[in-house]
């Protein structure tokens, strides 16, 4: 998290954001009444330096400065929900073909073709899958308890929809993940949890679950 960028947002918003708008007006040339002087308009500058400074001694920067800290923190420890996901009402299966097209030609440093532009790739055929994935809400009993009977830690990366993953390492004491904005669960199709991807030859296996889901866990 980038803390710099944070606090220079934070001194925009607070310098500029109790600037009045001007109201605009038609304009009439009534004529010279009078002597006439230049208009001194005040520098920006040194208005969004006084307003900081100004707020910098009331103790207003630094209120606003934890409260972005604190609004960090949070989405850290427990970040907003994948939407679009939804428990599983009936089961369903598929499998998901990870070929792809070779777009341009890859060589290696020494120039030599490695694959060709319209070469079909399957990634599977040269390295095999590590782990197998869980998809689960990490708020359902349920679907914790199902997801903790798939595999053991080194088979087998439990990842949360919605949930805290911090608070379930320390329950669990293993390791667990979030599919931050739903990049994995969009990509493969998954709409319900519990759902479970894992390797099948050289395709991908994926199986959403149907389970009696009880009440939310604390």
């Amino acid at each position: 998290m980038n803390w710099v960028g944070i606090r220079l947002e934070a001194l925009l918003v607070l310098a500029v954001g109790s600037l009045s708008p001007i109201p605009v007006a038609s304009a009439k040339d009534y004529g010279t009444l009078g002597s006439t002087w230049a208009i001194a308009e005040p520098d920006l500058l040194a208005v969004i330096r006084a307003r900081l400074q100004s707020a910098q001694q009331s103790g207003a920067l630094t209120a606003m400065n934890q409260k972005f800290v604190e609004a960090a923190q949070a989405s850290v420890h427990r970040p907003h929900p994948v939407a679009g996901i939804g428990p599983a009402i009936v089961d369903r299966h598929w499998s998901v073909d990870p070929t792809v097209t070779i777009a341009d030609d890859i060589r290696d440093a020494r120039g030599n073709l490695l694959a060709a532009k319209g070469q079909k790739f399957n990634p599977l055929r040269v390295v095999g899958m590590a782990h197998a994935f869980a998809f689960i809400d990490g708020d359902n009993a349920a679907e914790l308890s199902w997801a903790l009977k798939q595999g053991e830690p080194e088979k087998l990366w439990i990842v949360l929809v919605n949930g805290s993953p911090t608070a379930r390492m320390k329950e669990m004491k293993r390791r667990f993940y979030f599919d931050q904005q739903g990049v994995l669960t969009s990509r493969f199709g998954i709409e319900h949890t519990p759902a479970l991807l894992s390797q099948e030859g050289e395709a991908l296996d994926i199986r959403e679950v149907a389970l009696p889901h009880t009440a939310a866990t604390p």
